[in-house]
């Protein structure tokens, strides 16, 4: 079989394609594939490298788009990782079953999806792709996940699609994630697209319950999603101050701590 010499854009090509395929590349198997050296493979990963597309690692290289989206989630994941694992324990303890629940964007509705795993026969609708990942193979527990467009850095889908998907639902809780709580405790988030969902998903529930770790409280965020006259309970961590837990409950807000 005679060798194809393919031109250095051909090969720049295909490897983008591989990379736009399976996220990541390895020299040795593109070398076998394209028919060249692992010298000519590293010379054109580093002109992908150099123009901000890919980052070389041991053997290879990954898509630096790929990589920067999991490193935001990854560490957004990681902040006060103990104190959303509580919470997440607490809250699956007003889960009945038979319910069908919201599981709302952000890593604290994931740690919920994570205690759910094997433990009740529960409908859970969610936008969330992570929740999905843990939840897709649990026997018991119907996962509807609703359509839309993929928000920028963030595994979750948002938009009219997911909207009007949404309005079809009646819900007996929505676990609802947050930028902020405001002193007044209106719950607040950054993104528009994810606060126009969350007013439709407290919309359609019979009750939401905000999942919000305490390094949140005392804040403001650019969007208000809903006031505490639409939420009567809110789950947190221990590490509430008491004197906004106090000026809460005077509110008529139920404090839950974990």
């Amino acid at each position: 079989m005679p060798k194809i010499n393919f031109t250095p854009q051909k090969r720049i090509d295909h490897i983008r394609r591989e990379l736009a395929r399976r996220g990541e590349v390895e020299i040795d198997k593109l070398a076998k594939s394209l028919n060249v050296s692992e010298m000519t493979i590293r010379r054109d990963l580093a002109v992908l490298e150099e123009r901000g597309e890919v980052v070389r690692t041991y053997g290879g290289a990954a898509s630096a788009q790929r990589l920067t989206f999991e490193f935001t989630f990854k560490s957004q994941y990681q902040k006060n990782l103990q104190a959303k694992r509580a919470i997440a324990k607490k809250a699956i303890e007003f889960i009945e079953n038979g319910q069908t629940i919201i599981l709302d964007t952000g890593t604290t509705t994931l740690e919920i999806a994570r205690a759910l795993k094997g433990k009740r026969r529960i409908t859970v609708i969610t936008t969330s792709l992570a929740v999905v990942s843990e939840l897709q193979f649990d026997q018991n527990i119907e996962l509807i996940l609703l359509g839309g467009y993929l928000r920028d850095g963030s595994p979750d889908l948002h938009g009219p699609i997911t909207e009007q998907n949404l309005d079809m639902f009646r819900v007996d809780i929505t676990f609802m994630g947050a930028d902020a709580v405001g002193t007044d405790g209106v719950i607040y988030t950054n993104d528009l697209r994810v606060r126009n969902l969350d007013v439709m998903m407290a919309k359609i529930s019979e009750k939401v319950i905000p999942v919000v770790d305490s390094s949140k409280f005392n804040k403001n965020a650019m969007c208000k999603i809903i006031s505490p006259k639409e939420y009567k309970m809110i789950i947190t961590d221990s590490g509430l101050d008491k004197r906004i837990k106090r000026k809460l409950e005077k509110m008529s807000i139920n404090i839950v701590i974990a």
